[in-house]
Formats: C-alpha cells, sequence, structure tokens
C-alpha cells in the first residue's frame, strides 16, 4: 500500500506545482495596479547576452500605477529602455536621469475584458495539464491491476482518489482565476 500512498503523494506534488505555475503565471498579466511582476523577467540584451531585468536592476512601485526601475548600471538603461519598448506594456518607458520609470495608463473596459478572456485560456491550459497527468495516473493503476500487483477494490479505491485529488486541485485553479478576475475589473 506504500506503493500506492507514493503514486497519490506524487500525483498531488505535481498538480500543486502546476496550481503554482497558474498564480505565478497571473501574476504577470496587467491589472489596474503596478506590480514588478509586470516587469521583472523581460528580457535585456546586456553586454552581448540575455538577462532578466531583475537581474540588473531593483524594481519597485512607489505609486499605484507606477513601476520605478534602478538599473545597478547606468550603461543598462539604453537596453532596458529597448526591451520595455518591445515588450509592449501599454506604456511607454520614460528615463528619467539613472532611472527609469513607467505610467501605466488606467485600464479601458475593452482591454479588462480581453484580460478577462485571457485569464480564463490560461487556467483551461492549467486544466488541460492536470487532465494529462490524471490520465497518465490511471493508466498506471490499469496497468499495475492487470499485472495483478493490486486487487480490483484497490484500482476503484485508487481511481476514486485520483478523481477527487483531480476535482480539489481544478477548484483551486477556479478560485485563483476568480480572485485575478476581480483584481482585473476593479476600477
Amino acid at each position: 500500500m506504500s506503493n500506492l500512498n507514493s503514486i497519490l503523494e506524487d500525483f498531488q506534488k505535481q498538480l500543486k506545482e502546476i496550481v503554482q505555475e497558474f498564480k505565478e503565471d497571473l501574476r504577470k498579466l496587467r491589472t489596474g495596479i503596478a506590480t514588478p511582476a509586470l516587469v521583472e523577467d523581460i528580457q535585456i540584451d546586456y553586454y552581448g547576452s540575455k538577462v532578466t531585468l531583475k537581474q540588473i536592476a531593483a524594481i519597485t512601485c512607489p505609486e499605484p500605477r507606477q513601476i520605478l526601475i534602478q538599473p545597478w548600471d547606468k550603461n543598462s538603461i539604453e537596453p532596458i529602455e529597448k526591451a520595455l519598448t518591445q515588450a509592449d506594456l501599454g506604456a511607454l518607458p520614460i528615463v528619467d536621469g539613472q532611472n527609469i520609470r513607467i505610467n501605466l495608463p488606467p485600464l479601458t473596459e475593452e482591454f479588462r475584458q480581453k484580460l478577462v478572456t485571457q485569464v480564463s485560456q490560461k487556467k483551461e491550459e492549467f486544466r488541460q495539464r492536470i487532465r494529462r497527468i490524471r490520465d497518465e495516473i490511471l493508466r498506471e493503476i490499469q496497468k499495475m491491476y492487470e499485472e495483478k500487483s493490486i486487487s480490483e477494490d484497490e484500482k476503484f479505491q485508487l481511481k476514486e482518489r485520483v478523481d477527487e485529488i483531480t476535482k480539489e486541485f481544478n477548484k483551486k485553479l477556479d478560485e485563483i482565476e476568480e480572485v485575478k478576475k476581480k483584481e482585473i475589473l476593479e476600477i
């Protein structure tokens, strides 16, 4: 039975990782309030190699709709500005001496609805990943049954438990989606 428990524990661990990835992915979507997550992973061409913005600058939000980027190397200001312009954030970066500011305009209703749709699409992608992992586990359980390493009762109990765990994690995705949608629609 310990082997069966490890299968279920591994399944839960994989689903927890998927939920965490979903949260991280949504952090990068713009809401009405600025957050460093909007820009921190933007790739910068820095001395011939690609680095993320958070590796070469401090990123803060001094005001609700402003992002302040303070590069540690003044020679990186131009490449940062170029990358931010190409990132299509809905606002252009402004070089302010040694700093770069991005003043995010208020979201239009049309853009908010577009973001809400993106959130739903992302959730569906993560649900599909959960389904694929669930299907792998169910095949593994079936194989164990066919090899006579588990009984028919154990097979049905395991399948039932896998379905419960799947529902639990899909519910978590739904909850995260609702919170993000509220953030986006909040004016």
